[in-house]
């Protein structure tokens, strides 16, 4: 690739990118059942760090997936697997196109009979709960009551009632129990299954010894409603979570959803439709007006305006004609047009979208880290606190039957689930909203790192300007401009560079024809060199000219100061030791940069532009995007070094390039965004990605990251404070000032409701609009 002035000009070899090589590591999905709370999750990583050969271990409670990184030699899907089983729950492979095909209709029908089987779980134990509560009022309200139905506070009816709901209803939180005592740790199944029981347990004994309790001048009080209502409202709380939790994977089936069925695909002369998995890379589909593109490729023959929205976030129809890219999942909006099949299946861009977006929802954000802490040591220490409330209210207060409810309430009310659902219900639905918005999140570390942002790195040539520079004046030292042009198109031809591809369009353009170089070299960070006709024509940069020896006419600084000041770049054509001419080239800034530029301002960022153009062109440019700070003439190898003398340890810096010649800049950064681009390598390479070419959409990626952690914020804040005040108050402290004691019922709600406001708060990042 040839080397100009300009930001892109210095490229050469792709440098080492932020992903892991792929031959020395691999990364495993793993789809998990049977974890009910924040503790569960912690034992199945637990479980999963400690195979041989994983260097990495993640489990996200709220999506219930598990993200193992390893070395394949040594790990393999079903030691994973193995490892889940022994920890006590159960785990499958999802496919690595994030797709998981191979979820079979039998699965997803022994999915539905679980979800129908926790609804009538509920419905029968709200029920029965009902019938309980009503029986027990005279007991609760410590009065009889006129007309009362005396027979249905008969405790043998209760125990009837209530040993259904015990055993059938709450089975579940038994079996989890029973699980994690195997395993030597507890969780919210052993919390609920040993206060359901002592509450069930304690009432058995005066409904089977009545007389005891009289000979000890006590009422032989029963808590069955305790047991089945607590029960009741756990599962009630576990349904609604549930379907909330549905909600933040929304963003996830919506893009799997944008995938047609079918595609109509033109074979020895005949157009037949078929199955989308059928298509194969070179095949050509003809895309009707209203149609969705099948899969990525390139346009042969037609027109149309394509609606790309639902991939890139773009609102208005980009237009398209032979040659042009086209993206699987997007609409035709008006023509016809024939089409070259190149990425299918886990290739296309839209798989790639959705494979993106699952990890970075199934990665762990560095404020989860307390929570994780938290969660490791919560429940031994919650038993622990309530065999201590038993002992002293036993002691200090002398009524087996209080001490007994206020251990219950310490037990029920004392569940994580709120805690372990705080981080990943936030950053699942964030991170679906930015697919929404073509913002794509690498991982949870990106999006936390975003918010804490002072500095913005703006890269000239496709981020702040269009990315199509053409040849807008040409000087000549005696020769033609054609002559100038067509030497100048014959070493250019070589490289890939927007610079170079402006030269040689504008010779195509005047007809020129294009001699054969030979032995081109690029020079890094000055131009480019061959031979042409036998004559060496050099390429580049003003100054590089100069230091070759190559006569300058000082009367021409003028006129290239000129073009400068208007925001063009100047470089030289030089032929066997003597300058031909000097070609300006112009690239238009983006009509959006200013705006965007500006709000990023109104945020409190510093902008700044890194361009490897020369002061007076990037000052020009610069003046026109409203950016007060430039740093200019930086080779490709020096931007990293710039970015890492901008950071601090409290001022982040992102860097926002095109993803593939900004490599080693946006490796550097805190916080790598590319934009304008949907390749494998600019995802790769970048923490953040842009699926349009719109500086704006920084802003909206800076926003979204703000707006998460404040979330996260306040789902922690929720569940911090639950715990911390219910608890005490479950224990009784209130008591010696108010004469007030929780019931373990109202406990019960206050646990189930916990979890489900703290996903409800979650969702509202799905109403979230860049200001």
């Amino acid at each position: 690739m040839s080397a100009h002035p300009s930001s892109e000009a210095f490229s050469g070899a792709l440098p080492a990118q932020k992903v892991p090589d792929p031959t020395s590591e691999a990364t495993w999905q793993l789809a998990l059942q049977g974890m009910s709370c924040a503790s569960c999750a912690h034992s199945i990583e637990q479980a999963l760090t400690q195979v041989q050969g994983v260097s990495q271990g993640s489990v996200n409670f709220a999506t219930e997936q598990a993200t193992v990184k390893g070395d394949p030699q040594r790990v393999s899907p079903e030691l994973l697997i193995r490892a889940v089983q022994q920890a006590g729950y159960q785990a499958r492979l999802v496919q690595a196109d994030g797709q998981d095909s191979e979820t079979s209709d039998a699965e997803r029908i022994a999915q539905r009979a679980a979800e129908r089987d926790l609804k009538l779980k509920v419905a029968i134990g709200v029920g029965i709960s009902t019938v309980l509560v009503i029986g027990s009022l005279p007991m609760m309200l410590g009065m009889e009551i006129p007309g009362f139905p005396m027979w249905l506070h008969n405790p043998w009816l209760q125990l009837v009632l209530t040993a259904p709901v015990q055993f059938w209803v709450g089975k579940h939180f038994y079996r989890g129990a029973w699980a994690a005592w195997q395993r030597r740790s507890a969780d919210m199944n052993t919390l609920v299954a040993l206060g359901t029981s002592a509450a069930f347990f304690y009432s058995l004994f005066p409904t089977i010894f009545p007389h005891y309790f009289h000979r000890q001048g006590l009422h032989p009080d029963v808590y069955y409603e305790v047991s089945a209502v607590v029960t009741t409202l756990i599962l009630v709380g576990k349904w609604m979570e549930q379907r909330a939790k549905g909600q933040t994977s929304e963003a996830i089936r919506k893009l799997i959803g944008l995938q047609p069925k079918t595609a109509r695909v033109i074979r020895n002369g005949r157009e037949e439709d078929i199955p989308i998995r059928e298509v194969q890379v070179g095949d050509q589909i003809r895309v009707r007006p209203g149609e969705k593109i099948p899969v990525d490729g390139v346009i042969l023959e037609g027109s149309s305006a394509v609606d790309e929205s639902m991939v890139t976030g773009e609102s208005l129809p980009v237009e398209k004609s032979a040659g042009d890219e086209v993206i699987g999942a997007t609409l035709n909006r008006t023509g016809s047009f024939v089409m070259e099949a190149r990425r299918v299946g886990k290739d296309t861009v839209l798989a790639q979208i959705v494979r993106l977006v699952q990890e970075a929802q199934g990665s762990k954000a560095p404020i989860q880290q307390l929570a994780d802490q938290v969660t490791a040591w919560f429940v031994p220490v919650v038993i622990g606190v309530a065999l201590l409330t038993f002992i002293l209210w036993l002691i200090l207060g002398g009524n087996p039957t209080l001490a007994l409810v206020n251990t219950i309430g310490v037990l029920i009310i004392a569940c994580p689930c709120a805690l372990g659902l705080a981080t990943p219900t936030s950053i699942m639905v964030g991170t679906g909203r930015g697919a929404e918005l073509g913002v794509l999140v690498k991982s949870a570390d990106s999006l936390e790192l975003a918010h804490r942002l002072r500095t913005v790195v703006l890269d000239k040539t496709g981020t702040l300007t269009e990315g199509r520079p053409t040849v807008t004046d040409i000087w000549t030292n005696g020769s033609s401009s054609l002559e100038v042009l067509r030497l100048a198109a014959a070493v250019e031809r070589h490289s890939e560079h927007p610079l170079a591809q402006a030269v040689v369009q504008k010779a195509e353009a005047e007809a020129i024809s294009i001699p054969t170089a030979q032995q081109f070299q690029a020079i890094v960070g000055n131009g480019a060199e061959a031979w042409v006709q036998d004559q060496r024509v050099q390429v580049g940069r003003l100054r590089w000219l100069q230091e070759l020896g190559i006569p300058w006419d000082p009367t021409l600084q003028g006129q290239v100061e000129t073009w400068e000041r208007q925001g063009k770049t100047v470089i030289g054509v030089a032929q066997s030791g003597r300058l031909l001419g000097l070609l300006a080239i112009a690239d238009p800034i983006k009509p959006t940069s200013p705006e965007a530029v500006q709000r990023l301002q109104q945020m409190g960022l510093e902008v700044i532009m890194l361009t490897g153009d020369n002061p007076t062109t990037a000052q020009a440019i610069a003046r026109q995007a409203g950016i007060l700070r430039v740093i200019a003439q930086v080779r490709p190898d020096q931007k990293a070094a710039h970015i890492r003398r901008l950071r601090q340890p409290q001022h982040l810096v992102a860097m926002v390039g095109d993803g593939i010649n900004d490599a080693p800049a946006l490796a550097e950064a805190d916080v790598g965004i590319a934009i304008g681009t949907g390749t494998d390598v600019a995802m790769a390479a970048s923490d953040i990605t842009l699926m349009s070419g719109d500086l704006r959409g920084v802003v909206t990626a800076i926003q979204l990251s703000r707006a998460t952690l404040n979330n996260i914020r306040q789902n922690l804040f929720f569940a911090f404070i639950y715990n911390t005040l219910g608890i005490p108050i479950a224990a009784g402290v209130l008591y010696p000032l108010t004469g007030w004691l929780l019931n373990p019922i109202v406990a019960g709600a206050a646990m189930a409701l916990s979890s489900v406001s703290v996903v409800t708060n979650a969702l509202r990042l799905k109403r979230f609009r860049p200001r």
